[in-house]
């Protein structure tokens, strides 16, 4: 195995145990939270599954953009939550239940969804696109479901041994995120540099600004729910978004890696306004 392959195994790996580091904070009356609270449930699905996409799909027929920014763009929309969620919403103050129970929420619902999105995908490129109900929930077990079923059963068997090994598993599986994504960013700077002047900042930049804008008013009265959904709904997993891409556009796998890449940066730096604005605004709120 050469070296260029270990690095998308040292992504997905990275993933998998910075979902299983969630499992060791989080108990069942998490994962099962927003299936609790029903009209939680439809204002989050119709944030992320369909007003979301609905945009997206808005954009890319407007914009005179290059293939590979519109599948990317569109692999992103129907793809769920990414695993890095609940940390940002406990940086600003955020519900951290609320939080895993939606990464479980959106994973289970887009096994149902994603299948007839990426169809829809095949008749806007007009092209023989497609994603098996049984590829996407192989892919949302292995990425998501599974590894955060371990860290709940770990903290539920083994309390005790979970405190001591919570921060040394987040810390490493940061670390070697960070390390391949860099790598990744490294290999594939020609090809995102191509891409600036096409277009691509300013679309990743409306998907994240307008997708906290329709998380934050569909959050409901609970002020940090709304944090939670604002930073939902403008960011994806761009492992599953790669799936996507890597089964029905291979020709295109390059380039759309290098707008992923670009949405997870653009993403991170927007956002950290409404971070800072949230963080304040949930202090303000808890003072005595």
């Amino acid at each position: 195995m050469t070296f260029a392959e270990l690095i998308p195994i040292a992504l997905k790996l990275s993933i998998v145990l910075l979902v299983f580091a969630l499992g060791l904070h989080a108990a069942w009356g998490d994962a099962i939270s927003v299936f609790r609270q029903p009209r939680l449930l439809v204002r989050s699905i119709l944030a992320m599954a369909i007003l979301m996409v609905a945009f997206v799909v808005a954009v890319a027929s407007v914009f005179d953009l290059r293939p590979a920014i519109k599948i990317a763009i569109l692999a992103l929309a129907v793809s769920p939550v990414p695993p890095l969620l609940p940390n940002r919403q406990r940086m600003a103050g955020g519900s951290g239940s609320y939080a895993i129970g939606l990464i479980v929420a959106a994973a289970l619902i887009a096994i149902v969804l994603m299948p007839f999105f990426v169809a829809v995908l095949g008749v806007y490129f007009d092209a023989e696109v497609h994603m098996q109900f049984r590829q996407v929930a192989a892919i949302v077990a292995v990425s998501i479901i599974a590894p955060l079923a371990a860290g709940m059963f770990v903290r539920y068997v083994a309390p005790e041994f979970t405190e001591r090994i919570v921060k040394p598993v987040s810390m490493f599986a940061n670390v070697l995120l960070v390390v391949a994504a860099l790598i990744v960013l490294f290999n594939i700077s020609g090809t995102i540099w191509g891409m600036i002047g096409h277009g691509v900042l300013v679309v990743l930049a409306l998907f994240t600004l307008v997708g906290i804008a329709i998380g934050h008013f569909l959050g409901g009265p609970n002020p940090d729910d709304r944090t939670v959904l604002a930073l939902a709904t403008g960011t994806r997993h761009p492992g599953l978004a790669m799936a996507i891409a890597s089964v029905n556009f291979p020709d295109q796998k390059v380039a759309v890696l290098a707008v992923v890449v670009c949405h997870v940066i653009v993403g991170l730096i927007l956002s950290i306004p409404y971070l800072i604005w949230r963080r304040r605004s949930h202090a303000a709120r808890v003072q005595p």
